[in-house]
């Protein structure tokens, strides 16, 4: 199973940010679209960081006074994993294991297409090992 799959089966909406948006307003977009990172864009749509609760964290315990009021490309994790539409899950899952994240930016082209999380590909895994089991289940048991 690739990335593009596990993409299309969770739909496409996308949401990121810029860098010169406000922390306050990821904040925001956090708890609206009940999510925990957003990708960095430029204004070519490139991806040039990630924001995520992490970063928050990490901000407002070394700077609770400032950390809300400043600019996102401050505060950004920048150069961040990212993944292609091609790649196999697996692969993806153990990149992001290895290095301890939970979502991955799509890049396809240098242009930002999708951000995939542990739990998308858990579910896209799971799903897939479903339809196996269904499948050999119908194979030696015959048609019902």
């Amino acid at each position: 199973m690739l990335v593009r799959n596990v993409l299309d089966a969770r739909g496409r909406q996308l949401i990121s940010i810029g860098p010169d948006a406000p922390v306050r307003q990821a904040i925001a977009l956090f708890v609206a679209h009940q999510i925990g990172s957003l990708p960095v864009v430029d204004s070519s749509g490139k991806l040039i960081g990630i924001f995520t609760e992490r970063d928050v964290l990490y901000g407002d315990f070394t700077d609770s006074e400032q950390f809300h009021r400043r600019l996102i490309g401050e505060v950004m994790t920048g150069d961040p994993l990212a993944c292609g539409p091609d790649d196999p899950v697996s692969e993806v899952m153990d990149r992001m294991s290895r290095c301890r994240v939970g979502q991955m930016p799509v890049v396809d082209d240098e242009e930002l297409i999708g951000l995939v999380s542990v739990g998308d590909l858990i579910r896209s895994l799971h799903d897939g090992l479903e339809t196996e089991n269904q499948h050999l289940t119908a194979y030696i048991h015959g048609p019902s």
